[in-house]
This record gives C-alpha cells, sequence and structure tokens, in this order.
C-alpha cells in the first residue's frame, strides 16, 4: 500500500455510481484519484500527469476510442479500457489503440484493483525515474527532483512536467501545441511562446542547451540517450 500513495490515478468515467464504486476503491488502497464524467474533462486532468487512466469507452462527449488515441499521441501512460462491449473485435482494437489492458462490464473492483497494481508495477520504473547519460541527468517523478552530474536542479512545477514530458519522449519531436495541451492544459489561451520561455528557464537551470533541441518549426526533440535499466 505505501508504494502505491504515491500514485494518481485518472478515472473517466461518466456513470456516477460506477465513478463513486471505483474511486472508492482506489482511495483504500492509497491512490491520489482524479475523476472526470466526460472526456473533456479527463484531457484537461492530464496536465495534472497521472500515473495511469482507467477509460470508459461510452462517454457522453466523445468515443472513448478516440480519446485513447488522442492521449495515446502524447503520452505512454498506462491505459485501462472498461466496456461493456464483449466481442472479441472490439477488445483488440482497443489494445492495438494503445490501450494496456481491458476490463468488461460488470467487473469485481477488486479484479480491477489487482489490474492497476500490474500495470503500475510494469510502467513504475520507466515513469518515474528517469535517467539519461550514465547518469548525467536524473529526474525522480516522485521527488520532482532533477539531477545534472549528481547536483540538484531547482525547477517550479511548471518546468518539471515540460522536461519529465520531453524526458519521456526522447528522441521525439513534440510541437509547441502538444506540450502546451499536456503541460498547461487544453484549454490554455495564454501568450503562444510561453512554452519558449519555459524552455529557455529550463535549460539555463541545466546548464545544459544540448538536453533539448530546438527543431525549427516543428518544436522540440529531447536529446539525451536514456540508461538501460
Amino acid at each position: 500500500m505505501d508504494t502505491s500513495l504515491r500514485h494518481k490515478v485518472l478515472l473517466i468515467e461518466d456513470e456516477q455510481k460506477i465513478s463513486d464504486i471505483i474511486s472508492t476503491y482506489l482511495l483504500r488502497e492509497g491512490y491520489t484519484v482524479l475523476n472526470a464524467l466526460n472526456g473533456a474533462e479527463g484531457l484537461r486532468q492530464m496536465s495534472q500527469l497521472p500515473d495511469l487512466i482507467i477509460l470508459d469507452l461510452k462517454l457522453p462527449d466523445m468515443d472513448g476510442e478516440d480519446l485513447c488515441q488522442v492521449i495515446r499521441a502524447d503520452s505512454d501512460i498506462p491505459i485501462i479500457m472498461l466496456t461493456a462491449k464483449t466481442h472479441e473485435d472490439d477488445r483488440v482494437r482497443g489494445l492495438l489503440m494503445g490501450a494496456d489492458d481491458y476490463v468488461l462490464k460488470p467487473f469485481s473492483p477488486k479484479e480491477l484493483m489487482a489490474r492497476v497494481k500490474v500495470c503500475l508495477r510494469r510502467a513504475g520504473k520507466k515513469q518515474r525515474t528517469l535517467s539519461f547519460n550514465n547518469g548525467e541527468l536524473i529526474i525522480d517523478r516522485g521527488s520532482h527532483e532533477v539531477k545534472v552530474h549528481g547536483k540538484g536542479v531547482s525547477l517550479t512545477p511548471t518546468e518539471f512536467k515540460m522536461l519529465f514530458v520531453l524526458a519521456s519522449n526522447p528522441n521525439r519531436v513534440l510541437t509547441r501545441l502538444q506540450l502546451t495541451n499536456v503541460v498547461l492544459g487544453y484549454e490554455f489561451d495564454g501568450y503562444d511562446r510561453t512554452i519558449d520561455a519555459h524552455l529557455k528557464n529550463i535549460r539555463q537551470k541545466l546548464g545544459q542547451s544540448d538536453y533539448v533541441k530546438t527543431v525549427y518549426g516543428v518544436g522540440y526533440r529531447f536529446n539525451c540517450t536514456p540508461d538501460e535499466d
């Protein structure tokens, strides 16, 4: 139970009764629960950087499979799909769209909790502590600590989120819009160059401009080599 205390689970479920039941079980297991009753709210909650998503496929404002694809385009956060669809082709399609697990309704809450633990265990080390260039750069999501050559670097919460998102997608170009959506939220309507300003601060604090490369006209790419587990 102590390992789950630091995990956030985003529950996207429009049926209040089911949402309440799942939330109760998650809270009993020590997880922090983020609730969303529709897809739009689920996307907004992504800015909180959850460790796992439980996604109902039947939502009032969008198809859950479409939402899964949107999330998967920006993140490798584990996704457990909830659905009443029993056909094998539906389950296969959901897994191919990026889901990590598929739970049929009606389901046992205890079984769902077991599947949550398995998904988090699989993703745990990869998601929580990132190490690059033979330990030169270490990013610890649990403690929100960043170290360069063993020395701590002080980042704001927004800067940390941005660095973690980039570092979770090494050598992949992320557009300014993708970073804005994930880090600042889908409804952010501030200055278009806000992301650029944050990246400038991150580079200065890390003391290394090479960690994040600008791909002109496209976005940014994290340029470090991940260390093997």
